[in-house]
This record gives C-alpha cells, sequence and structure tokens, in this order.
C-alpha cells in the first residue's frame, strides 16, 4: 500500500509500505477515507526528535472505514465509518477507567526508550516514533487500530468525513483545554493561536457559556476564521498591546482562563543531554503575565523537555493554576461528534486545502509555513 512517509529532516515521500495486519484480537484494519496535518507532525518533519526513522508513516487524524476486524472487537463491524482517536488507549489501566486516555500506561509500545527530556511518556499516539507507541499513522490507504473498542468511534449519518475527522484529534483537545481551564459561563478566555486547535479552544469555551472570548494571532485569515466560526474576538499582536487590551475587555482583571495553543519547537536547555540552547516561549510568558489572579493558564502539546525563562515567580504571586495536555482524552469523542450532528460543533472549514496523498509533500509544505492561508491540509489516499 501507499503511505506518506518521514525520509529525512525536511522531507518526506509516498512509498510502498507492507500492508498491515491484525495483530491482536482487539485490533481492526481500517481503510483511510481522510486524514490531516497536524501541529504535532512539526517537530518530526524538521527531524528534531532523535527516535524517528526513516519510513515511519505519519499522520495522527484521520477517518475510514473498518474492513477488517479481530476476534475480540464488540463495537465494530466491517463496513462501519469510524473516526479514530489521536491517543491509543488500552481502556483497562487505571489511568483509563478515569477517563485520562492520554495519560494510558499500557499503549505505549516501547517505554525504555521514551526521551528523558519529556519526563516520562503517557499514551501511545499514531503516527509518532516508537517512543510515542510505534504505531504507523494515519496517512496511508490503510491503517491497524489497536483497541479498537476504545479509540474508534462511529460517525453518524448525519456527519460528513470533512467535519467528522477533527474529532479526531483537535476537536477533543480544543474541548479539553476549555474543560482543563474549567471555563465557565460569564468568563473571560484568551486564547494565544488561531490554528485548528485554537479555533476549537474558542469554539468549546463559547458553548460552555464564557461571555468572552479572544484570540491572539498574526495571521488575518485564520483571525477572520475564528470571528466567523467561533463567536471570538481576534487580536492581531502585530497591531495591538495584547496584554492592556485583554485587561481593557476584562474589567481591568485579566483573562480567568488563558490558552496557549501556538504550538512551539522541541524547548531546550544546557540540561538537556543533547547539549542545546533555552528556548524562550513568549505566548507562555504573556499568558502568565496577563491572566487575572487566582486565574488558570492552559498550556497545548508543543513543547518538549525544559524551558527556561520561565516566570514562576508571577505563577506563585498570582496564585495560578498551570495546567498542560499534550494529547486529547477519548471520553469527549462522541459527545463531540453529537454536536456535529446537531450543527452545534462545524469544523469543515479548518479543511482548508485537499490534496491526494501523493501530494503530501506539499501540502506538509503548506502546512509548514502557513502559506496560502493553510490551516490544515486534508489528504485523500
Amino acid at each position: 500500500m501507499r503511505a506518506l512517509c518521514w525520509v529525512t529532516a525536511g522531507e518526506l515521500a509516498v512509498r510502498e509500505v507492507p500492508d498491515p495486519e491484525l495483530r491482536n484480537e482487539r485490533d481492526v484494519i481500517v481503510r483511510v477515507h481522510r486524514s490531516s496535518t497536524c501541529g504535532g507532525d512539526l517537530p518530526l518533519l524538521a527531524g528534531r526528535d532523535p527516535l524517528l526513522r526513516a519510513g515511519d508513516v505519519l499522520g495522527a487524524e484521520f477517518l475510514g472505514e473498518v474492513v477488517e476486524v479481530g476476534p475480540a472487537v464488540r463495537r465494530h463491524r466491517v463496513g462501519d465509518r469510524v473516526v479514530v482517536g489521536a491517543s491509543v488507549a488500552c481502556g483497562g489501566c487505571w489511568y483509563c477507567r478515569q477517563g485520562l486516555h492520554s495519560c494510558c500506561d499500557n499503549s505505549s509500545a516501547d517505554p525504555a526508550s521514551t526521551d528523558p527530556g519529556w519526563g516520562r511518556l503517557d499514551a501511545g499516539c499514531f503516527g509518532r516514533p516508537r517512543a510515542a507507541g510505534g504505531f504507523a499513522g494515519g496517512h496511508a490507504e490503510y491503517v491497524r487500530v489497536p483497541y479498537a473498542d476504545v479509540g474508534a468511534f462511529q460517525v453518524p449519518d448525519a456527519v460528513d468525513d470533512d467535519r467528522a475527522l477533527f474529532a479526531a484529534d483537535a476537536a477533543p483537545t480544543g474541548w479539553l483545554a476549555a474543560e482543563l481551564g474549567a471555563v465557565r459561563r460569564g468568563d473571560v478566555v484568551a486564547i494565544w493561536g488561531a490554528g485548528a486547535v485554537g479555533q476549537l479552544t474558542a469554539r468549546a469555551a463559547v458553548l460552555r457559556g464564557a461571555a468572552r472570548v479572544l484570540v491572539v494571532d498574526r495571521h488575518e485569515e485564520r483571525l477572520r476564521m475564528a470571528e466567523r466560526h467561533s463567536g471570538a474576538e481576534p487580536l492581531d499582536y502585530r497591531r495591538t498591546d495584547i496584554a492592556a487590551e485583554l485587561r481593557d475587555r476584562s474589567g481591568g482583571r485579566g483573562p480567568d482562563v488563558c490558552v496557549v495553543a501556538v504550538g512551539t519547537p522541541p524547548a531546550r536547555s544546557a540540561a538537556d543531554r543533547f547539549g542545546r540552547t533555552a528556548e524562550r516561549p513568549d505566548a507562555l510568558r504573556e499568558a502568565v503575565h496577563a491572566c487575572r489572579k487566582s486565574g488558570v493558564v492552559v498550556v497545548l502539546g508543543g513543547v518538549d523537555g525544559f524551558v527556561d525563562a520561565f516566570p514562576l515567580g508571577a505563577v506563585t504571586d498570582r496564585r495560578l493554576t498551570l495546567r498542560g495536555a499534550r494529547g486529547p482524552d477519548l471520553r469527549d469523542v462522541p459527545m463531540l461528534l453529537d454536536r456535529m450532528a446537531r450543527d452545534q460543533l462545524r469544523t469543515e472549514h479548518l479543511a482548508t486545502h485537499r490534496l491526494p496523498l501523493e501530494h503530501g509533500p506539499q501540502g506538509y509544505a503548506l502546512f509548514r509555513d502557513r502559506a496560502d492561508g493553510c490551516v490544515r491540509a486534508v489528504f485523500t489516499p
């Protein structure tokens, strides 16, 4: 079968790879209909993960049709249209039983090789190196889905592929951000980053009753999209004093919840065993300083290892709660699909570019460079 593979830093190629096979009784095989680029792929594309190997198949977000079913699978049959959660979770460990699927203890195929800069690996993920599960990704004609009764979800007939695709990762990550921030009715929420996750975080905050949602970015087309589809107030940091504007729009206090959804290159420190220099995430510092006293700052994905020059004093002095998440849990996917079916959650506008899988390298170039207004590139095998 054909799949989009990592070759070397900055280079992808569509190659022939072996067809996936059922390995365990809880597996299914899915014929892919759609797959999407993801911000978590960019450090891999740049070759910044030392565990990545030539030939690894990328793609954390995908949707398709079940074509083969393991004997212990109960929720799926051949012919079902399913969206597959980006996090791989066993469903039976302590964390999964608490609904914390992104912290699963059992879904990483090779936990011993985890980069110690991450502290400890959590759940596996599709389209990541072996230390993050070792599961081939969705930029392919077919994918093996382990623990299918836990991580694959039947798509309602009323939801088309372009909309349902975002229930794999971006929509549950956005909902998780609003949940971690404990967004309540009447809150003021500020979000740094108007990509797919930032926009869906904004929509989640609106659906949870936030009085004002503000999105900070510099790409005008993304800001317009966030305003039109999420009900957010756009702020272009090139033209606006963000700190002053956030105070003005929140009664002088600052936002109740600040979410950093910009993604960053892998963070670096002299303490890092690879001997790299420190990364200084400006959006995170700005969010910490902007948040009201006793507010919540949520950091989504993108930061590996160590971050220097972090304003810890502001966190303690202002009694802030700092929460983070790299990947989404799976518990919210059925609810989000239901909201999609009822037209409360529309995501298809985020698929700004649709290309055949053969044009995967060009799609990733558009996505990486944010060229031609690209928010997400979606591939069809």
